[in-house]
């Protein structure tokens, strides 16, 4: 499987059956908090990055799994995938099964991705920042992307958008965990009126060391001046995901106990794909079997005694 992965354990989606459709850190963002390193291309340009058919036979060969939901999210930005309607249109029809988009909510602004999106159940869009300058500091965004015209889109999408729509804040230590922060945050999502407000914070190695986690207390408080007050998701999967992990993380636990591995290292070592790799050692971490350091440029995965 190149191109679908899982199920996996997710904090907010049961078991999520993943798409991946875009290549590795191809987006049209460069998130200093990204578990996935840096962006290689910082892009708006929309293309059939990877062979719809073979995605199609893909996502066939694993329906039987019956996960909760098959969620298009992956290693880049989903709406940059040019057939994104049709494919989401195909697994409607090869299932009953929920579907998921998890999307940065970047190219709502542009019609035809609004239009495309009709056939999902739920959509998950992100917003960090409430101004432009913090926009432009935690995003990093493509130089031709206006923090404005962002938020109208996600203005928009709500008003054509039949589905769910749960709105994702990830805030940074520092940057944007501060009373006028969230309260320019809490003025856009009043204009953008999604079903839930869900706040996050850094919970895997990010791309820039400044990128430090929230803790969960202070993401409560900030919880409660939004409308409707926002969930707080930046906690442990559950252990009944724990349980049913139990092959895998074992199998990763044998690989890093013989030496120290990146991210890249576990998925080729086990043969999954990253994003499945990145899922499991969130729930080796969380049950402090699992640490984590920099060396050099890169993020290695450390078995505790």
């Amino acid at each position: 499987m190149r191109y679908v992965y899982g199920p996996v354990p997710s904090r907010r989606l049961g078991w999520s059956l993943g798409v991946d459709l875009i290549p590795a850190k191809t987006c049209t963002f460069n998130c200093i908090y990204c578990q996935l390193g840096k962006s290689r291309t910082v892009t708006l340009e929309r293309s059939e990055y990877v062979p719809f058919d073979a995605v199609e036979k893909e996502i066939r060969e694993t329906l039987a799994c019956r996960p909760d939901y098959i969620t298009i999210s992956g290693s880049g930005e989903p709406t940059l995938y040019s057939r994104l309607g049709e494919l989401l249109e195909r697994i409607r029809s090869l299932t009953d099964v929920p579907l998921a988009v998890l999307t940065n909510g970047s190219l709502f602004w542009r019609e035809e991705v609004r239009a495309e999106l009709k056939a999902a159940s739920l959509v998950i869009p992100s917003l960090d920042a409430g101004n432009a300058d913090m926009f432009a500091v935690i995003n990093r965004p493509h130089g031709d992307l206006d923090f404005d015209q962002v938020v109208q889109g996600l203005v928009d999408f709500r008003e054509s958008f039949a589905g769910q729509i749960w709105l994702e804040i990830l805030l940074v230590a520092s940057f944007t965990a501060n009373p006028k922060e969230i309260g320019d945050l809490v003025r856009c999502v009043e204009r953008i009126r999604p079903d839930r407000v869900q706040l996050n914070t850094v919970t895997r190695p990010p791309a820039e060391e400044c990128a430090l986690a929230v803790p969960t207390d202070e993401l409560r408080e900030y919880a409660q001046l939004f409308r409707p007050v926002a969930e707080v998701i930046g906690e442990a999967p559950s252990t009944h995901a724990r349980r049913r992990c139990a092959d895998i993380t074992q199998d990763i636990l044998g690989l890093i106990r013989r030496r120290p591995c990146t991210l890249q290292d576990v998925a080729n070592g086990l043969g999954i794909h990253v994003l499945e790799a990145v899922k499991h050692l969130e729930i080796l971490t969380a049950d402090a079997r699992v640490h984590s350091t920099v060396i050099g440029s890169k993020v290695f995965y450390m078995a505790r005694s």
